[in-house]
């Protein structure tokens, strides 16, 4: 038999430790007592159009859902340890949102979290916007569609992971990534995916200085780039690129295929670089 919890406060430590199996519908998480933990250990829940402004209220949660609620500043790493979640239609402004979790799912969210989603497995983001520092770190098998992200030092040390339609505002993004694929999405931001194995990027809109150096297996087809000198510095790149690039300095092998280029550096290189560019109008470099 399921409970339900309605329209209540609660301020007090582990005010709902260990609840099993309950629909907790717009309650409210506050108060003088601040005590932490409110919902810590619980399984089978679904939590409705609460409010949260206490320290880590889920914890160690399994087969949850968190809907249409609103966690505020003050709740500081809100979900830890937690296993196949849905998170929809909520305001999330607590830093370090979601930790070493897997299952989760994310729709229609608005988010406001420094490092959000470290070391976290299985995770899906749907139709959501996040603003973080450190986004996904050290993540694996993720999967976007219509997110919109802004935030410095993006999907580092991310494996296996499908992102379509979004819109990435952030600098050092990818970095040490592998076996990536963006699709139809716009990426902007200085030092694009250095050092990642295994990136391919498809129609999508590349915006920034010095991206891509130092790449293992990089694809880049049907793609622009805007604003992006010193491009492909020691990468191992198969790209086709429709328009111009600013320049591209140094590519260590494969093809970089473009309308135009503004300038091509092959000098001073550390490495063997044997990489043929050209452009559609011109022979090979």
């Amino acid at each position: 038999m399921r409970k339900t919890i309605e329209n209540k406060t609660y301020d007090c430590e582990r005010a709902l430790y260990n609840l099993i199996n309950t629909d907790v519908r717009k309650c409210t998480f506050a108060g003088p007592a601040d005590g932490e933990s409110a919902l810590k250990e619980c399984s089978g829940i679904k939590v409705q159009d609460c409010s949260f402004s206490l320290r880590y209220p889920l914890w160690h949660a399994e087969n949850f859902s968190l809907e249409n609620s609103v966690l505020d500043e003050k709740t500081r790493a809100p979900l830890w340890y937690c296993s196949n979640g849905k998170i929809s239609g909520c305001t999330i402004d607590g830093v370090k949102t979601l930790r070493e979790c897997g299952g989760i799912t994310v729709e229609n969210c608005s988010v406001r979290s420094p490092e959000f989603g470290w070391r976290c497995n299985e995770v899906k983001i749907l139709n959501s916007s996040i603003e973080s520092e450190y986004f996904l770190f050290e993540c694996k098998n993720i999967t976007a569609d219509k997110l919109k992200m802004s935030g410095k030092y993006s999907f580092q040390y991310v494996e296996n992971a499908e992102l379509k339609n979004c819109n990435l505002n952030t600098k050092d993004a990818f970095w040490h990534c592998k076996n990536i694929t963006v699709k139809n999405s716009v990426i902007k931001g200085e030092y694009l995916a250095w050092y990642s194995d295994g990136l391919t990027l498809i129609n999508c809109e590349i915006i920034g200085t010095q991206p891509l150096c130092y790449c293992k297996n990089l694809k880049l087809i049907n793609c622009t780039m805007r604003e992006c000198d010193r491009a492909f510095e020691y990468s191992d790149v198969d790209a086709d690129v429709i328009g111009h690039i600013d320049s591209v300095e140094n590519p260590r092998s494969g093809k970089i295929v473009a309308d135009s280029i503004g300038e091509v550096i092959l000098r001073n290189a550390a490495v063997n670089c044997s990489a043929v560019v050209k452009t559609r109008k011109k022979n090979a470099v």
